[in-house]
């Protein structure tokens, strides 16, 4: 069984660190331990006392197995609740309820880390400036798309318009339906 790598390891103690919360609903399961699949990589971990994790003994128990697609990276981009509602998680349900809801809801606090560098103004203009470019940006890229659908079905007729595909399909029924009528009078004449 392989561990967790230690950067790996050491962001999400970081997380929990800043998490009172998280490593509350983790502690009661101090000693167990789980393990993680995103092929071709399997890691797994121990949950400590505190609510930390740490690496677990060779001969640990898993009780906990989550297993996320391949395409986890490419879900990621759409959020975590898209990576959560792809995983499949086996084992004890009250740990893996406990798991999932602390993989939800742990946030990254950037700000508090950031103060400790620059100062806590700097580091609330600074998160506040990121946050804004990053509106900014989702926001051009949800124009370009919108920009780029509406070119290709309309100047340049490369995708069909969702009311041409019903049209179609409404066509085809018709169809089929006349055609199953001309079969059963065509039975009745012979």
């Amino acid at each position: 069984m392989q561990a967790l790598p230690a950067p790996l390891q050491a962001a999400i103690n970081h997380l929990l660190g800043q998490a009172a919360w998280a490593r509350e609903k983790l502690a009661p399961f101090a000693g167990h331990a789980a393990q993680i699949k995103l092929p071709p990589f399997e890691a797994a971990f121990l949950i400590g006392a505190d609510g930390t994790i740490s690496v677990p003994a060779a001969d640990a128990v898993l009780e906990v197995s989550i297993a996320l697609p391949a395409a986890t990276p490419l879900l990621a981009l759409q959020g975590k609740d898209a990576v959560m509602r792809a995983a499949r998680i086996e084992g004890s349900a009250e740990f893996a309820e406990a798991l999932g809801f602390v993989i939800r809801n742990l946030r990254w606090d950037a700000e508090e880390d950031l103060s400790n560098i620059v100062g806590d103004i700097a580091a609330h203009r600074i998160v506040g400036g990121t946050r804004e470019f990053a509106a900014w940006q989702r926001q051009a890229a949800q124009n370009l798309a919108a920009n780029l659908a509406e070119y290709f079905t309309e100047e340049q007729p490369l995708i069909a318009r969702q009311a041409d595909i019903a049209a179609f399909a409404a066509d085809i029924d018709r169809l089929r339906d006349d055609v199953a009528r001309l079969e059963k009078r065509l039975q009745r004449l012979a």
